[in-house]
């Protein structure tokens, strides 16, 4: 079978090139002819190692350093027409990377072609050839997304032969909000590979953080319990690996709290298992997370996790008390007492942390690929067969409802837009 992935910029970091990364090479294993394609490309070697059998190749050019660097081709300063606009990268995107994107599909030559963000499946559903099975891939949630952008998805995505959620819950609330009649709808979480180092033993007085600094992953509120937990117990510190736009604010918040010896700020790290080793536990304060990629890293290496309960993927990966525990979300004082909990009783800290071990062990490529590959080849037969999934009439009365609810948010929000630009005129004329 031959399988074509479509990725934002496959030579960065981030949980969506991770799990590309390791799916890619795990279908290659399986004797799968895999290409990833990349619209960008920043820099000459990618941060995370692709297996050799897959062939990686970009479309855009944005490495100066680069004697193809595509950044001063006129087309490139152009806003982007087929790229949609509510995707919130749009502003990335250009004249030149619809005209790249649109090349490469025309020619397209494979059996699968997937692609990874919202508006790259817009792209593929639009303009892959009828021959190639569509797969958008949902790497964030359905509820993550604004209302334009699912009135776009809503209407577009019919177009595609099947979308995967890493979530269960999320894969539900496409069928409960989408009206997609004849789109598969099946879950494929991510997959982590063997980091193949000695697992964390748990006796180390260390709490990791992982993720980037940005105002989703609540950071504040970690930082608000671990001041709490440190007053009780100071010998613990907590390590932050990421970064993003709340970098300043976030240390300035550690230095005011007089808490700059007991929290530091590691930035990237790749790989990340290696830092996560030298931990006992894992937290995670975010009020959102799609799936929970750290959370798979951290019971890799054996470290169970402490996480808010938060939409969608802790409480499908974390079984409460056994390798982890779930606290409300904005709840500061029950992630401090959770953290605390696990701090106090080493015994129970270690238990965790072997069965976080065993439950990583799902999470491996091999099975998932296998999963991904039964589904890729599900489609094709369907196609071949002349069959396709049906919805039932009831889903279509819920899309319904979910579509009125998504035109009223899109109406409002272009309202607000259109009443903030109209209120910066005014002060611009006043000079207030």
């Amino acid at each position: 079978m031959r399988v074509t992935f479509l990725i934002h910029n496959g030579y960065g970091v981030g949980g969506t090139i991770r799990t590309t990364c390791n799916l890619s090479g795990a279908l290659a294993e399986l004797g799968h002819e895999v290409e990833v394609v990349s619209v960008f490309r920043h820099r000459k070697i990618p941060r995370f190692t692709y297996d050799k059998r897959v062939h990686l190749r970009h479309l855009v050019d944005t490495d100066k350093k680069s004697p193809g660097y595509d950044g001063e081709h006129p087309e490139f300063e152009l806003p982007a027409d087929d790229f949609p606009r509510s995707d919130h990268r749009h502003h990335q995107y250009s004249a030149l990377t619809d005209r790249r994107i649109g090349e490469f599909l025309a020619e397209l030559d494979t059996d699968v072609v997937v692609g990874t963000r919202p508006g790259l499946n817009v792209h593929i559903a639009r303009q892959a050839p009828a021959h190639v099975i569509k797969v958008g891939q949902e790497h964030l949630s359905l509820d993550a997304h604004p209302s334009q952008l699912n009135l776009t998805l809503r209407r577009v995505y019919r177009r595609l032969d099947a979308v995967t959620t890493t979530t269960h819950a999320d894969a539900e609330a496409y069928r409960r909000r989408m009206w997609l009649p004849g789109v598969r709808i099946s879950t494929l979480p991510n997959s982590i590979p063997d980091p193949g180092i000695a697992p964390s033993d748990g006796s180390a007085p260390q709490i990791i953080a992982v993720g980037r600094t940005a105002p989703v992953k609540r950071y504040q509120d970690l930082i608000g319990a671990f001041a709490q937990v440190v007053a009780e117990r100071p010998d613990w510190g907590l390590r932050i690996c990421g970064i993003g736009p709340q970098d300043r604010e976030l240390k300035s918040l550690v230095k005011k709290l007089g808490l700059t010896d007991s929290i530091t700020f590691l930035g990237n790290v790749t790989p990340v298992e290696p830092e996560m080793a030298k931990a006992s536990i894992l937290v995670l304060s975010s009020r959102m997370e799609s799936f929970g990629m750290a959370i798979v890293e951290a019971m890799r290496v054996g470290l169970p996790v402490v996480s808010t309960d938060c939409p969608h993927g802790p409480r499908e990966i974390i079984t409460h008390g056994v390798d982890g525990l779930l606290v409300p979300p904005g709840d500061i004082d029950a992630l401090a007492k959770a953290l605390l909990e696990l701090i106090d009783d080493p015994e129970r800290r270690q238990r965790m942390g072997r069965e976080a071990l065993s439950k990583g062990m799902r999470y491996d490529p091999e099975p998932i690929a296998a999963q991904c590959a039964a589904l890729f080849q599900e489609l094709l037969d369907a196609r071949d067969g002349g069959t396709a999934p049906r919805q039932p009439a009831t889903a279509f009365l819920s899309a319904a409802v979910h579509t009125a609810g998504d035109l009223a948010g899109a109406t409002v929000s272009k309202a607000r837009r259109t009443l903030g630009a109209l209120r910066r005129r005014l002060r611009a004329r006043t000079g207030n």
